[in-house]
């Protein structure tokens, strides 16, 4: 089933028959399969959907799904209408202003948004790990490239505090494309610089040098990008006891067996720290449907429902790792699933 959802097709005359091209003609051609692309964290969650929807609906081929990462995601789904461009977006963060506008350029101007679940940055090392106690400030110290305007110095963790072991700062995660990579600077970097004083005021005197401070990761070896591929963090961790990995939750609970989760503030990511919100790194989870696709696509409608089928805390995404989000935030979603509301883009930032 997995190779099928991961086959790409030639395709009949679905997206003809709406009579909707890309902005230059670039989405001409026709496909029959949903396609979808974006996050690697919600990639799991999306293909277990695939996988339920197909052996559900014979009728309808079984989608694909590609992991490209959150930002690179929306690039491909914002490219326009038609054949060539994918039908849904994973996304690990919340679309962003440039991107809604990057995609009404090009004609894709009613998009569904649907929260699927909570998810948490999470921060693991191997078993054998030194049982790192980190924060957001401890954690922004030791990889912004210049912490609170100052140059980098910090080679050990001993170096940003000396309660911590002196052993080399190796931090494996996401790459920019990444929305792992994005919230781990809104959830995680920005709290921590922010905990300086005169640095959090900068904030309202010069915003894109405060973002610079606070964001930008150091680039000297300390922090190794690892691509879209998680589990690959997972085995640099389980070969390398001294290094700390980022990457989703549902990732942590899947290698349980090789690597523990660091508490943040002396909160570890569990399914009920990070459902409710207590964790420092939670974070929900999105797709975006392509309300032109809608009519066009067999079968996309019947997915949407599928995966609002399965996201309550007993359903089957919950035993691959999803957390459920609070009943109030399913219903006003299962709400949106139903009727493929559009997303009103004034409210995105």
């Amino acid at each position: 089933m997995r190779k099928a959802i991961a086959t790409l097709i030639l395709a009949s005359s679905a997206l003809a028959a709406c009579g909707q091209g890309g902005g230059s003609g670039a989405g001409g051609g026709s496909r029959d399969q949903i396609r979808a692309v974006g996050s690697s964290t919600v990639y799991p969650f999306t293909t277990a959907v695939a996988e339920q929807f197909a052996r559900k609906n014979a009728s309808f081929k079984a989608p694909i799904v590609e992991s490209t990462g959150t930002g690179a995601g929306m690039k491909l789904f914002c490219g326009g209408i038609g054949a060539a461009y994918p039908d849904i977006e994973n996304a690990s963060r919340r679309i962003k202003a440039s991107e809604v506008a990057d995609c009404a350029k090009n004609g894709v101007k009613d998009i569904v948004e649907i929260q699927v679940g909570i998810d948490g940055i999470a921060f693991a090392e191997s078993k054998s790990g030194a049982k790192m106690q980190l924060t957001p400030a401890l954690i922004y110290k030791a990889i912004a490239a210049e912490p609170y305007g100052k140059p980098q110095t910090a080679k050990t963790w001993k170096d940003v505090d000396p309660s911590l072991p002196a052993t080399a700062i190796q931090v494996y995660g996401p790459p920019p494309t990444s929305g792992t990579r994005d919230a781990l600077a809104e959830l995680i970097l920005d709290k921590g610089c922010n905990a300086d004083p005169a640095t959090k005021a900068l904030k309202a005197t010069d915003e894109d040098k405060h973002k610079a401070i606070c964001t930008k990761i150091r680039e000297d070896g300390a922090y190794v990008e690892s691509g879209e591929n998680d589990n690959l963090i997972v085995q640099k961790l389980s070969a390398n006891p001294d290094a700390i990995g980022v990457f989703g939750y549902s990732f942590l609970e899947e290698n349980a067996d090789k690597v523990v989760g660091v508490p943040l503030s002396g909160v570890t990511p569990t399914y009920a720290t990070i459902s409710d919100f207590s964790y420092p790194g939670a974070r929900p989870l999105y797709i975006y449907v392509k309300s032109a696709h809608l009519r066009a696509i067999p079968g996309l409608k019947e997915f949407v429902a599928e995966y609002a089928a399965a996201w309550n805390p007993e359903g089957y995404l919950a035993r691959r790792g999803l957390i459920a989000a609070p009943e109030d935030v399913r219903a006003k979603n299962l709400d949106i699933a139903t009727k493929l509301t559009p997303l009103d883009t004034a409210s995105v930032k």
